[in-house]
């Protein structure tokens, strides 16, 4: 039994570490809540995804030797990926893999650990709180929540347990991104005035899954159990596989793309959410059934509550029919730019002598830097595999489950993108601006709670 196995270890390294425990201030009880480093970490997985096949499994297994972590087990509602993903697992792990029918049999194994959630979007927040109720520490997927009410769920059963939850904002495990961060909060950046995002592909077939959609059948699932708490619709295997095209089981651009970048806005800021939104698009090109947005263009509002004081607007455009998948984040202010495609601090279009005379101002312009001289030098087993960002965010969560500590993206960072995103969702799905309440935690439009 697990809890036997852990209360052996954690007792034994609990003897043999008391000293240790008072020159660091630990309590035996807080001591015990570190699982030992001889222990294994077991883990499950919610969702045998794409996602999780092309980036979180390789990354899970540059590091999974190192830190005695293994994976046991798969949970899948569908037959047909369920048995793919016990079959990969076994061939890179080299032993058995536990094949569970939904996460109910999954969390009545007993002995996990920790989970991987990498579901449909809308799912997320649920996944999690499953997870925390059987007491396991949480990879999550972004983005975390399509709605305030599983958002604010979600945020409520993570912080009123011990468990460790890591975000899929893997940009805060980027070297080049910490340091852009300590920049701005340094204040050496300046005041934010302006901030550009966008996200362009040329795709036809983004988030589009035909091959799949003709293997699915009903029978082979389980279509109530996936929909949640969703309005429920008749069976639709493209709604299933192809869910990032389908409000409400996915916002497309916004949950995808943008949830990703408008986090460096909070993370660089310390700002919580936007305090308004409005947002246009349309499908413009593809119009192959999705209700989701081909063509997106996002206004946020952000800055203290008092509108005299300095605050900065971020834009965000995003658009499927053209564009090289190169995610562009410029921060600008009066003094000049950081720009995380060059990942260059440059005085580019800051204030000039010309300009600042003509108002009897000094001249304003930040020094050229490359962020790359201002990253902290980190392990090279933290950005081996094809996808470093993702491979360092593993490992931080690896490592903050055997410390105890707070990981680089906590619950707090998937909870305030939630924010933004739901606003973002509002605004485009209403026409109009929309605004958060404070007290009530929620989103409003025209003063009342946004509902999709």
């Amino acid at each position: 039994m697990l809890s036997s196995r852990r209360k052996f270890i954690k007792q034994s390294a609990i003897a043999a570490a008391g000293t240790y425990m008072g020159t660091m201030g630990l309590s035996a009880k807080s001591y015990g809540n570190i699982i030992g480093a001889n222990d294994r970490v077991r883990v499950g997985v919610v969702g045998f995804s794409d996602r999780f096949n092309s980036s979180l499994l390789p990354s899970f297994l540059n590091h999974h030797k190192e830190l005695n972590f293994d994976i046991v087990a798969v949970s899948d509602l569908w037959n047909y990926r369920r048995g793919v993903g016990q079959g990969i697992l076994k061939a890179k792990l080299d032993h058995d893999i536990t094949a569970c029918r939904n996460n109910d049999e999954l969390y009545n194994l007993k002995d996990i650990d920790a989970v991987i959630v990498s579901t449909a979007d809308f799912q997320h927040a649920v996944h999690t709180i499953e997870a925390i109720k059987a007491k396991c520490d949480v990879y999550c997927e972004k983005p975390f929540a399509e709605t305030m009410e599983d958002a604010r769920a979600a945020l409520k059963a993570v912080k009123g347990s011990q468990q460790i939850v890591q975000i899929g904002s893997q940009r805060r495990s980027g070297g080049n991104y910490k340091a852009a961060s300590n920049f701005i909060k340094d204040g050496k950046f300046g005041d934010i005035t302006m901030v550009e995002l966008s996200w362009n592909v040329n795709q036809p077939g983004r988030w589009r899954r035909p091959d799949l959609v003709a293997k699915l059948r009903q029978e082979d699932t389980d279509w109530k159990r996936f929909l949640i708490n969703r309005p429920f619709e008749e069976w639709d295997p493209r709604k299933y596989l192809e869910y990032r095209l389908f409000w409400p089981y996915s916002s497309g651009m916004p949950g995808q793309w943008m949830s990703h970048q408008i986090d460096t806005v909070h993370w660089f800021t310390g700002l919580k959410h936007p305090r308004s939104v409005v947002a246009n698009g349309g499908i413009y090109q593809w119009k192959d059934g999705r209700r989701n947005w081909d063509t997106t263009t996002a206004v946020f509002d952000y800055g203290p509550d008092n509108n005299t004081e300095k605050g900065f607007q971020v834009v965000f455009t995003s658009r499927m029919h053209n564009g090289d998948e190169n995610p562009a984040e410029i921060y600008y202010a009066n003094g000049g730019e950081l720009n995380l495609n060059t990942n260059m601090v440059s005085p580019k279009g800051g204030l000039k002598a010309g300009a600042a005379s003509a108002m009897n101002m000094q001249p304003n312009l930040l020094p050229e830097l490359k962020l790359s001289d201002m990253v902290e030098k980190v392990a090279a087993s933290a950005n081996t595999g094809g996808d470093k960002l993702t491979s360092a965010h593993m490992r931080n969560w690896m490592e903050c489950i055997r410390s105890r500590k707070e990981t680089n993206a906590p619950v707090e960072a998937g909870y305030y993108h939630s924010i933004a995103n739901i606003m973002t969702n509002a605004a485009a799905r209403t026409g109009k601006k929309a605004v958060f309440d404070e007290v009530k935690q929620e989103v409003m439009v025209d003063g009342k709670p946004f509902k999709y």
